[in-house]
């Protein structure tokens, strides 16, 4: 595991608020050269610690005007294989395994009700090894800034 010091979390903060700021804008923020600030994203990304960048949308925007985060209870086994078929249906933005009373916390974004219905209901429970889902509806999202 890569030792972070609070220059590397400052860097982390800057591309986190906006993955497209100028490494010169980096520097500057946490009052380093722009050779030193080029080293250490180069080091953090070498060391696995930055994965890659990406844009943040808005989902309404986007035509998705149901979103909702479905928790999955499953038979164990069998994990692999619905991992496989979760990432096969497009409307899955995010997952992720956990420990309590579900084993899978899904994020779905839906273009409107009946759609997030038929993703829960055909496309979801339609996987064997799902034994049981609950689906928590999401009336406002608040990103990270």
């Amino acid at each position: 595991m890569a030792e972070l010091d609070d220059i590397d979390l400052a860097i982390l903060d800057e591309l986190r608020r906006d993955a497209r700021v100028s490494m010169t804008a980096i520097a500057e923020t946490v009052h380093i050269s722009r050779a030193g600030a080029h080293a250490r994203i180069k080091r953090l990304t070498d060391a696995g610690v930055i994965t890659g960048y990406t844009v943040r949308t808005d989902p309404v925007l986007l035509g998705h005007h149901a979103s909702a985060y479905v928790m999955l209870a499953l038979e164990q086994p069998a994990w692999q294989e619905v991992q496989e078929q979760l990432q096969r249906i497009p409307e899955v933005e995010h997952m992720a395994l956990v420990g309590g009373d579900f084993d899978v916390i899904l994020l779905v974004r839906a273009s409107d009700a009946r759609d997030l219905r038929r993703i829960v209901l055909e496309d979801i429970q339609a996987i064997s090894a799902v034994r049981s889902t609950r689906t928590t509806l999401i009336f406002e999202d608040f990103g990270r800034n």
